[in-house]
Order: structure tokens, then C-alpha cells, then sequence
């Protein structure tokens, strides 16, 4: 195993400790990517992952993740199953969990996937039976919090909804307004604008005129950037709200503070994770990315399998029956294998990143 799959000891030592009362000794596959174009995410799911197997004393399995479904996923499957693994975690691509969930079903091993969000697969886990326990949100989670901040923080405000024509975009602002309507509450303004442009004057201008002062916007950072750059030029208040796309690289142009966006906490900022950071970065390892859900998909497998031990039950029972404490916060799983919290949040652009937003004063 290489050094950068490993904590410091005395750090991997204390967690040792404290992981006795879960299981230890238990071979845990930990399936990513190791080459292709996704090979950088999966080197990030294995660090978390496997610093936390090696920790609890458990040995990690790694399984190379094809992500497509002409990929050799009997290979995946063969490795689960001569390794013994009592569990999966990781799973980058839905492609490797359509081709290996019947495996793991007649075999009895759970799966838990950090990043696949698509609701038909866990409408197939459920029609089918499948052993797969979501860590990611579903990919209608994001409208979800974005239209309830709307209607608890925007209601009866001028409302601008506005998205970039990509795909993404469109469906989420679409999902976005028909829900609105839904309750009553119809925008001011509704547009598709002309993405990667050097600025949106006449956006921004079109947006004034219909007295539109909340706007959501389906579009990319670097777009959201330049709307916020030119309503502050032409002196027009706009206060912009950008969903999970707003989580990506500051550039070219710096956001500017106050601009919100409903995505996922940077878990390394957290403060109860201080400890755990400095342990990583200590190894030479930035924890970014998957490298926090990773850790809490093995923290949740390690705890569960304590609890099946404990409980005498069957570790696909195990994992919903309490909530787990994890990097990532507490995680519970409903009957449906579903997360039982949004984990998207509404947070603002405040220096270098995004902040929990301050509480309202009078």
C-alpha cells in the first residue's frame, strides 16, 4: 500500500482504539477507478476510504471500477466475491452498479455508493431488491433545497429565474419553476441567456427593468461571476442564488461575496474534522472531492458490521438502523436506502469559500 493511502500512526492508532467496539479484521472492497479519464476521483474515494479500513483494523479490498457498462464488471464482481467482502463502498459510475447489484444480491454483500445520484437505479434497487445504500443525494435533491429557500427566504419578492440552455440547466430551473407554480408563486422573469460570454450587461439590464431583485441562476460559476460583476457596475441590486455548478474552480473571474449557492459543505473546513485533515494533509493528502465521503462510506460500513455482530442481524438490516456519525455528519439511511437529510445546503461566497451564511439580524 502506498504512503499515500496511510495516516500518520499515531493518529490511524487512535482511531484504532476507538473503532474496537465496531468490527476489525473484516475485508471491505473499495471500488474506484484506478486508471482512465476518472482515475484522479478514484484515487480520491480509495485515500478516504482505505485510511479509515486500515484504522479500524480491517484489510481493503481494492477493485479497479471500469465505469461503463462494456467494462469488465464480472472482473469487479470476481474480485467481491474471492476477497470475501462483506461490503462494497465507493462505486463512482452507475454502469458498475446496474452490471454487478445482482451479484451482490445473491452473494448478500451491501454496496454503498459516495457518487451516484440517479433516481431510476434506486427505483430499480428497491423493484429488484438490490443491496445499494446511497451516500450521495439524489439528483433531485438540488431542487429540492433550491425551492425551499425560495419559499421560506424569496416569497413575495420579485423573482427572476434565468439558466444557461445546457441540459443541466434547464431541467433544474424547469423543476425549479414548475414547483413554484405549484405554490402560487410565478416569476417576474423567465430566461434562457448566452453562456461563456465577457459579460451580461444586457442581461443584467433585462433583469432591473422587470424589478426583479432575487434571481436564481441555472448556470455555471464563471457565468453566475460575471452576471454579479455587471449588476454591481450598473449599480442594480441583485442578490443571485446558483445551485450545486456554483461548487467549481474561482476563476476566471472571482465571485463576488454574498453570492449564494445551494451545494455541498467543504467537509475538510469543518471544525470537527480539524484533526482528521492535518492527519491527511500530513500524508500528503489533500482531502478534496471524494476523499471525506469516502472515509464516512468506510466509518458507516466498519460501525454497521459492529452493530450486525452485536444485534445478530443481517448487515443490509444493520445499516438502517441508526444513525451514524461520519465526516460527512450524521448519516441515516431511510427503509428505502435513501440518505433521510438533504445534505445540500444554502451557502455564501465569503473570501476564498463557501460559508454557512450569517443569522438574520433585526
Amino acid at each position: 500500500m502506498s504512503a499515500t493511502l496511510r495516516l500518520p500512526l499515531t493518529l490511524a492508532f487512535a482511531l484504532t482504539c476507538t473503532a474496537a467496539a465496531d468490527a476489525a479484521g473484516v475485508p471491505i472492497a473499495v471500488v474506484a477507478p484506478t486508471d482512465g479519464p476518472f482515475a484522479a476521483l478514484g484515487q480520491q474515494i480509495r485515500e478516504g476510504a482505505v485510511a479509515k479500513i486500515n484504522a479500524d483494523g480491517n484489510t481493503p479490498i481494492i477493485v479497479n471500477e471500469p465505469c461503463s457498462a462494456e467494462g469488465d464488471n464480472a472482473a469487479v464482481q470476481a474480485q467481491i466475491a474471492q476477497a470475501k467482502a462483506a461490503v462494497a463502498i465507493g462505486f463512482l459510475c452507475s454502469e458498475t452498479l446496474e452490471a454487478t447489484l445482482p451479484a451482490l444480491k445473491e452473494a448478500g454483500v451491501p454496496a454503498i455508493t459516495v457518487s451516484v445520484r440517479a433516481t431510476i437505479l434506486m427505483e430499480d434497487t428497491l423493484k429488484n431488491g438490490w443491496p445499494l445504500f446511497r451516500l450521495a443525494p439524489s439528483d433531485n435533491a438540488e431542487a429540492a433545497r433550491i425551492i425551499d429557500f425560495i419559499l421560506s427566504e424569496w416569497s413575495g419578492q420579485p423573482l427572476g429565474l434565468i439558466e444557461d440552455g445546457t441540459i443541466h440547466g434547464r431541467e433544474l430551473t424547469e423543476a425549479i419553476r414548475n414547483a413554484l407554480e405549484d405554490k402560487g408563486l410565478k416569476p417576474a422573469f423567465i430566461d434562457t441567456y448566452r453562456p461563456g460570454q465577457e459579460q451580461q450587461i444586457g442581461l443584467v439590464r433585462r433583469l432591473s427593468k422587470a424589478g426583479v431583485t432575487r434571481v436564481f441562476v441555472g448556470g455555471d460559476r464563471s457565468d453566475v461571476a460575471i452576471i454579479a460583476r455587471d449588476a454591481r457596475a450598473e449599480g442594480i441590486e441583485l442578490d443571485l442564488l446558483g445551485g450545486d455548478a456554483m461548487n467549481a474552480a474561482n476563476q476566471p473571474l472571482p465571485l463576488a461575496d454574498g453570492v449564494r449557492a445551494v451545494t455541498l459543505p467543504d467537509w475538510s473546513a469543518d471544525p470537527r474534522n480539524t484533526e482528521l485533515v492535518k492527519a491527511f494533509r500530513n500524508a500528503n493528502v489533500e482531502p478534496e472531492g471524494y476523499v471525506m465521503p469516502g472515509y464516512a462510506a468506510a466509518t458507516i460500513a466498519n460501525a454497521a458490521l459492529g452493530l450486525a455482530a452485536g444485534e445478530n442481524r443481517p448487515l443490509i438490516e444493520a445499516l438502517t438502523m441508526k444513525a451514524f456519525d461520519t465526516t460527512v455528519g450524521p448519516v441515516r439511511f431511510t427503509d428505502r436506502h435513501e440518505l433521510t437529510e438533504n445534505p445540500y445546503k444554502v451557502l455564501e461566497w465569503r473570501g476564498d469559500r463557501f460559508v454557512t451564511p450569517a443569522p438574520k439580524t433585526d
